[in-house]
């Protein structure tokens, strides 16, 4: 019989460790290569696994977590993850499932919210020192109708300061996008569209005053709908300009997007701006005929648009032309005089911000406090106010008239791809050294040279993004589809048809455990 030495059983037992070590690797490995395979499929096609009874609600919520884990602090897109929340939500919806009951397409899906959005016991920061430890007593209508529906909410997503503009300010420092950390995700709903894109949860809610849903949309190579102002309830939210604030889902498909706003849209008598409006199956109007449709591109739609953003929108409109009735130059209503900028200067966002301010200016971001200080001293007049509340119902009331010999418009969402996070850094902090009304002047909207999605938040109709193409470096560009009031299904299904005819939404982003998370500027 051979004689083990001691040297023989201690490289044994080395071998036995690097074996059982590399097993280890292995399993981990395979655990977050089966993370990853859930955490790519759609909202649709998860709810079918777990109608299916093949997933569980449990193993999704995990799987996200596992990526939020990896690629929540490289992307900032997360304030708050609600780890153990969701894991309980998710199991109670397990045992509903076992014992037969499914409340609908959302049960068990893990969401994220905008955290403007409120969360009862949970906190709803707005991104700011001022919300810091804020902590609603009860759910917004839009949360209540989510977990209602089997929603499983996973976390509150980063996003502008109070929504005041492109995400590149936050309390917790800005959200990165997914395509190139370095840049811009867009604003404000910024963790939401970082988020979806990359892969951390199944749909994400976000807020839109002047295109906060649409620009992360087209940033982020992601699906974003503004619905019809007051279609769906905005109450529990922190505003930003009432008569233009609208919420809307950002998933990574159209007919994702179609089921959450199924669920999202209804009225609510005790939010002043809701609709009562007929309820609609949207994933079922998504799958109408397109032939027949006639479409526009407005008049100066193309106007300052980046030559390489407009040839890849160009090639789209192009395909849609060949798809429907035709494409055709079209005319809608200027809406210069309701911009989000002139409902700013005349004090509709200071009205809710002034019972903090004046207690708590010092908590706010420093350009965003001064753009509350350049309000105040633009001193609004009342009649002034209510002469631009006269124009914008007018507009709201003829808009549709402009529909007459065209249903649905297309032009680019944004006119820039995402620009980088230093650049619009260092803007802010030249503002700042300039005059308060420097603040004012230089926009809180659209970063990179300006875009058309305000205008539709003036006109209250559906608008919706969709990813369209890739620019040279590599970042995605959108496209925008909007009709007339409540028009959603008939967008959804112009978008649903050209997503089908494409696979730009297949596109994943270059994120692996290793991307770097290059430094941000701090000063001049």
């Amino acid at each position: 019989m051979a004689m083990v030495t001691r040297r023989d059983f201690t490289l044994g037992a080395a071998g036995l460790l690097a074996a059982h070590t590399f097993g280890r690797k292995l399993f981990a490995l395979a655990a977050e290569s089966s993370a990853t395979d859930l955490t790519a499929l759609t909202l649709a096609e998860a709810s079918a696994k777990i109608r299916a009874g093949t997933v569980t609600s449990t193993q999704l919520t995990h799987a996200c977590l596992e990526r939020i884990g990896i690629y929540g602090p490289k992307l900032d897109c997360f304030i708050t993850v609600m780890r153990d929340k969701a894991l309980a939500q998710a199991a109670m919806l397990d045992g509903e499932q076992k014992a037969g009951k499914l409340r609908g397409p959302l049960h068990g899906i893990p969401v994220a919210l905008k955290d403007n959005i409120d969360t009862a016991g949970t906190r709803t920061t707005a991104a700011s020192g001022v919300f810091q430890d804020r902590v609603p007593m009860e759910d917004a209508p839009v949360t209540a109708r989510l977990k209602a529906a089997g929603a499983v909410i996973i976390g509150k997503t980063n996003l502008h300061e109070f929504a005041m503009g492109a995400g590149d300010v936050s309390f917790f420092g800005p959200a990165r996008n997914p395509w190139a950390l370095d840049h811009n995700t867009g604003g404000s709903s910024s963790g939401s569209g970082a988020a979806m894109s990359a892969d951390l949860c199944y749909g994400s809610l976000g807020t839109d005053t002047a295109g906060s849903i649409r620009n992360p949309g087209s940033f982020c190579g992601v699906v974003g709908i503004k619905p019809t102002y007051g279609l769906v309830p905005i109450r529990g939210i922190a505003p930003l300009v009432v008569s233009l604030d609208h919420c809307g889902p950002i998933t990574r498909t159209v007919e994702d997007a179609a089921i959450m706003l199924n669920t999202l849209a209804g009225y609510d008598k005790l939010d002043i701006t809701s609709v009562d409006h007929a309820k609609e199956d949207y994933v079922a109007g998504m799958k109408q005929p397109i032939a027949g449709l006639r479409l526009g591109v407005p008049v100066g739609a193309f106007d300052g648009v980046n030559e390489e953003v407009g040839q890849i929108v160009q090639v789209a409109i192009d395909l849609l032309a060949k798809m429907t009735k035709g494409v055709k130059e079209v005319s809608l209503p200027s809406t210069n005089e309701v911009s989000y900028q002139n409902f700013a200067t005349f004090g509709e966002t200071y009205a809710y911000h002034e019972q903090f301010f004046k207690l708590q200016a010092s908590r706010y971001q420093p350009i965003d406090r001064r753009r509350l200080e350049a309000e105040v001293e633009a001193h609004p007049r009342a009649e002034d106010y209510i002469r631009l509340r006269w124009e914008l119902e007018m507009l709201r009331r003829t808009i549709d008239d402009a529909f007459a010999d065209f249903d649905l418009v297309l032009l680019p969402t944004q006119k820039t791809t995402a620009p980088v996070l230093d650049d619009m850094i260092k803007r802010n902090l030249q503002l700042l050294a300039g005059p308060t009304n420097a603040v004012m002047t230089g926009g809180v909207g659209s970063p990179g040279g300006g875009s058309n999605v305000g205008t539709y938040n003036a006109y209250g109709i559906p608008s919706l993004t969709i990813p369209c193409g890739f620019s040279k470096e590599g970042l995605p560009v959108g496209l925008m589809i909007c009709g007339p009031h409540f028009s959603e299904s008939r967008v959804f299904a112009l978008a649903n048809a050209y997503e089908k005819a494409t696979s730009w939404h297949k596109q994943k982003p270059p994120l692996t455990p290793d991307t770097p998370v290059p430094p941000l500027i701090t000063h001049l």
